[in-house]
């Protein structure tokens, strides 16, 4: 089976950023769910001390 793939990167917001739009974001992942695509995993990248910059999300489907 082939697989296709798509990658989400969020924005947190906040002067320390780590702050997500919760509800945007998982209205998204919601549209993507219902075009065939299965979210694998998600992760956070850093900026300094801890802090979130962005949110990568990645998802799969058949191709």
């Amino acid at each position: 089976m082939n697989w296709e793939y798509k990658v989400l990167k969020l924005a947190t917001s906040g002067f320390f950023g780590g702050k997500v739009d919760a509800e945007g974001f998982e209205a998204h992942i919601n549209n993507l769910g219902r075009e065939g695509w299965e979210l694998v995993c998600a992760f956070d990248t850093n900026a300094s001390y801890g802090q979130t910059r962005d949110v990568v999300v990645l998802f799969k489907r058949p191709g």
